[in-house]
């Protein structure tokens, strides 16, 4: 098992409610959370085609970026009758030129369930999956 060497971490997102979220729940540990947009770094391109995959790929990133560990997340709806969609595509699906809206993201999984007059009754798992990675790659 890995422990950390000193008591800080680096939230490999732009979101400040996530990093308030992380930040409120690593407090009683006493480990401080500083977000990958506060340090200014980048976001990395999500290539992969699994939750796991692009959540390796955020915290590795921002690992080896701030010299910290990281912890990323990657998350998403995946729709039984959409066989999987939009699943690691969720927030694609919310993306607009003034940033993500996700009632258009699920009007749009409800229209594409209509169209593939998917059977009732409907059912859709959230998943999320987090990494923590270390700077040397661990």
């Amino acid at each position: 098992m890995r422990v950390l060497t000193e008591p800080k971490i680096v939230l490999a997102s732009h979101n400040k409610g996530k990093l308030r979220e992380i930040q409120a729940l690593l407090a009683p540990f006493g480990i401080a959370c500083v977000s990958a947009g506060e340090l200014g770094l980048e976001e990395p391109v999500e290539t992969e085609t699994s939750f796991a995959g692009n959540a390796r790929l955020k915290a590795h990133f921002a690992a080896q970026a701030a010299g910290l560990p990281a912890l990323s997340d990657d998350s998403g709806i995946c729709v039984d009758g959409l066989d999987g969609a939009p699943g690691v595509y969720t927030a694609d699906w919310a993306e607009t030129p003034s940033g993500r809206d996700f009632t258009m993201a699920m009007t749009r999984v409800w229209d594409e369930l209509e169209a593939a007059n998917a059977p009732f009754p409907r059912h859709a798992q959230f998943n999320c999956t987090l990494c923590l990675a270390w700077p040397d790659g661990h």
